[in-house]
């Protein structure tokens, strides 16, 4: 395994694997590596002659600089799991290897067809034009065949999927797919996230009951409206100390527009536990 910090040394990688006909499958993350992120690594590894993972804590996706600041870091530890995942390359650069001054400065501009004004898109705005910089950044200088993202966060594997449908990326990276991997959670039901990092043991139990309120709404849904399961998901969760919902939506999975009824709908959930804020989500086939 090697780790690159420039992108010309990356370009340089990627053009010797392409020059030897090697599929390249890329997994981009933020560091801070669990056992959901070693779930999409595997895979890639086992799915393409060469695995890249990009660890980057990207700054134009934080539109809050507190979160930014206290977002975990720790490449030593990472780079110690990658190594024993078969990785080829990990691509670790700075900030300012990957934007310049005026990129950081003005804000990157997309348009999402709508898929960025609900959720994550109104409580965090910006969020997903760093996230489509970042991602589109990367896929040029990877030139992945195949990209792996995770479902809990939902909402930004659907806006990744538009934005390779609306650029045409597919035919330019040579029909480029990017691979949905579920959600990985402890054996308790928390949904793993880097975040996690930052909530003690007794933050950890409390916050073991959003994932299982999201398992009995599926009970719920076999009885009760999108809306009363809606309320009843935001009540359950808000009446456990130390947790407060910041929203809970239940949505078409493709358009993510509010839903009406269970067939081809999922849950999506942001929770604050304490200070630290942890999404989750539920599909419903009902």
């Amino acid at each position: 395994m090697e780790i690159i910090t420039t992108k010309s040394a990356l370009q340089q990688a990627v053009a010797s694997l392409k020059a030897e006909k090697k599929t390249i499958g890329l997994v981009p993350t933020m560091g801070a590596l669990h056992e959901g992120h070693a779930t999409l690594i595997r895979q890639a590894v086992r799915e393409n002659d060469a695995a890249i993972v990009s660890v980057f804590v990207n700054p134009t996706q934080f539109n809050n600089k507190e979160d930014l600041a206290k977002y975990p870091r720790n490449i030593a530890r990472d780079a110690e799991l990658l190594g024993s995942l078969g990785v080829t390359y990990v691509f670790a650069p700075e900030p300012e290897e990957m934007y310049t001054a005026e990129e950081m400065a003005q804000p990157f501009e997309f348009d999402f067809g709508g898929l960025d004004k609900m959720m994550e898109g109104k409580m965090r705005p910006g969020h997903f034009n760093g996230v489509v910089q970042v991602v589109s950044r990367l896929f040029y200088l990877a030139l992945p065949d195949r990209a792996y993202f995770g479902e809990k966060d939902y909402q930004q594997l659907a806006i990744i999927h538009f934005m390779v449908e609306r650029s045409s990326m597919h035919g330019t990276f040579g029909n480029l797919q990017i691979i949905d991997c579920p959600i990985v959670r402890e054996a308790s039901g928390l949904a793993l996230s880097s975040r996690n990092e930052r909530l003690s043991e007794d933050e950890k139990q409390t916050a073991l009951a959003i994932s299982r309120t999201l398992i009995q709404s599926l009970e719920w849904a076999k009885t009760m409206s999108v809306e009363e399961v809606r309320q009843r998901v935001i009540d359950t969760i808000n009446a456990v100390e130390g947790l407060e919902v910041e929203y809970y939506e239940i949505v078409d999975q493709t358009t993510l527009l509010p839903a009406t009824e269970f067939g081809h709908a999922i849950g999506c959930v942001t929770v604050y536990c304490g200070p630290v804020r942890l999404i989750d989500n539920m599909k419903y086939q009902v």
